[in-house]
């Protein structure tokens, strides 16, 4: 034991040494030290190295902290759904995304099942990046620069190769992919629909006329003011889940609306007041769906992320972003659109656009067979067909 702690000792003092003496403390110099040193015989343990077990899959995903990047390694839980969660630096505050962490660890969770190696400790890590759109909550999504915002910096690290794979909510993800990136891969769908939250009504019929409503979404607005011209709606009113429910309890606003399919990822449905119905409120483009993306030179993890695919969600994501693709949509274009398989297993595809203050809506559909290119084709058409119906100056309204 003496060896051991002699080792410590001299390792660890520096210009002054603390030695015990008679019950007391006394400062030594570090020549007496040497002294002392010359006198003891030090054996040599034979200690195997401990290497940190190298990741075979870094998982990147949005968040928001004081670095550009932190490995996250504990497991999703109660601090993820209060927005906590102990990070890699001692003593950094870390703001992020629980709903992105929450799917990112389903993406986990499925890659370990799936794949025996991945199943090991250490075999997976999860990191965090600090995304634009996550940082600058003070101003509307399309005032600086999009929903690319919230997959750029992620992007820029899988081309990088500081991450291996990005799991986005393909709603954020741009209709264009970055060069050298793919995103073979959907994941199953969660409920398209919007849940609507109040302290005080069941639904949004039961609001009274001047009631604020407070959503970020342009479709949004542009829908509930269509059906409920004598309600006011509070833009820009940004921020993940947890703070856009203390908002509400806040009193900022009177009621809210939500992607359910958030909701219920992070075992928060107990605070939906109602479930909106699809003709009640069309889903945007690919909400729900998960996306997970790798370089294109990859094929071992594009190998990965195959065997997560479910091609029913990859094809009715395929044909909502064809249709988002001809319209040319952004963050300042109410744009709606969703397609599903029906009852005789064909494609049913609705479109939507809208003026943002909800006076004028345009909606149109389609029916195909449940194939790739079929429903490619359907979403272009439908696009096309609302932009001429549209003409020049319909967003502007």
């Amino acid at each position: 034991m003496e060896t051991s702690n002699q080792t410590l000792i001299s390792a660890s003092f520096t210009s002054r040494s603390l030695v015990s003496a008679n019950n007391g403390f006394h400062l030594r110099s570090p020549s007496h030290l040497r002294q002392r040193r010359r006198k003891i015989t030090f054996i040599k343990a034979s200690v195997a190295a401990v290497e940190k077990k190298v990741a075979l899959i870094r998982i990147g995903t949005r968040g928001r902290t004081i670095y550009d990047s932190i490995v996250v390694k504990s497991a999703l839980g109660a601090e993820v759904r209060a927005g906590k969660l102990p990070c890699s630096h001692p003593g950094a505050p870390l703001s992020f995304s629980p709903l992105a962490l929450a799917q990112a660890y389903e993406t986990r969770d499925k890659l370990m099942a799936s794949v025996s190696e991945l199943a090991e400790e250490g075999a997976i890590e999860i990191v965090v990046i600090k995304t634009t759109g996550d940082k600058i909550l003070s101003q509307p999504l399309a005032d600086i620069g999009g929903k690319g915002l919230f997959t750029k910096e992620i992007d820029e690290a899988l081309l990088n190769s500081e991450i291996d794979i990005a799991v986005h909510s393909m709603k954020d993800v741009p209709t264009y992919l970055p060069e050298k990136t793919i995103l073979p891969c959907n994941l199953p769908r969660e409920d398209v629909r919007d849940a609507f939250i109040s302290l005080n009504a069941a639904s949004l019929a039961d609001l009274p006329a001047g009631s604020i409503v407070g959503t970020a979404s342009l479709r949004r607005k542009s829908q509930v003011l269509h059906r409920y011209p004598s309600l006011s709606v509070l833009e820009n009113f940004r921020g993940n889940v947890q703070t856009r429910l203390k908002k509400l309890n806040d009193g900022v606003v009177v009621a809210t609306l939500l992607a359910l399919a958030g909701l219920k990822r992070l075992n928060m449905t107990e605070h939906v007041s109602s479930i909106l119905s699809i003709d009640a409120m069309l889903p945007a483009v690919a909400q729900g769906a998960i996306g997970i993306a790798c370089r294109s030179d990859d094929d071992k993890m594009a190998n990965y992320i195959a065997n997560l695919n479910h091609e029913e969600t990859r094809l009715a994501v395929a044909c909502e972003r064809a249709f988002l693709l001809t319209l040319d949509g952004s963050c300042r274009t109410p744009i709606a659109g969703y397609a599903c398989r029906d009852e005789d297993g064909n494609c049913f595809f609705r479109g939507l656009v809208a003026s943002s203050d909800g006076t004028k809506v345009l909606e149109t559909s389609r029916k195909g067979l449940y194939a790739y290119e079929d429903m490619i084709l359907m979403g272009k058409d439908a696009g096309e067909e609302l932009l001429s119906r549209a003409g020049p100056g319909f967003f502007d309204s």
